[in-house]
């Protein structure tokens, strides 16, 4: 029986919690600064909402790095706190252009396996074709081994 894997959300949802603080923290104060001060009137309507909009969308990109970098399998708090203390998202950017790929699920216990192993390392049920000689993962419409030269 192939067992049921669980969908989970990216963001988790102490990143939308900590978005959301964020973004009202920076629009109370940035609506009391605007209104202590002379400003014209689209200063006043435009700067209170723009800067925590941007403020909490760098935020929710901070909780898609750790949610996306745990669904992968890879170290989610060092890329986390990369993107939170790399300077003008330097470190968002190193993170998708360095990220692993997906795991895929293993049919029989689910557990997640990188792409490049031909065997579950949690049952051993073959997850991608393979060849017979050393094992390693082949592609379809091989006809022969690319490390070992075995015929498939």
């Amino acid at each position: 029986m192939t067992p049921i894997v669980p969908r989970q959300r990216v963001i988790p949802f102490g990143g939308w919690v900590a978005a959301g603080i964020v973004f009202l923290l920076a629009f109370f104060l940035l609506l009391l600064l605007v209104m202590s001060h002379e400003a014209p009137w689209p200063v006043r309507f435009i700067v209170p909402i723009l800067i925590p909009l941007m403020l909490g969308g760098y935020t929710l990109l901070i909780g898609y790095v750790n949610g996306d970098a745990r669904r992968r399998g890879m170290r989610y708090v060092m890329w986390t706190l990369l993107a939170i203390f790399l300077a003008n998202g330097i470190g968002i950017i190193l993170y998708f252009i360095l990220r692993d790929p997906l795991l895929v699920h293993c049919t029989r216990c689910g557990a997640g396996v990188q792409p490049g192993h031909a065997f579950c390392p949690h049952c051993g049920v073959g997850v991608q074709p393979a060849c017979q000689g050393c094992h390693r993962t082949i592609q379809p419409g091989w006809t022969h081994c690319a490390w070992c030269g075995n015929q498939l």
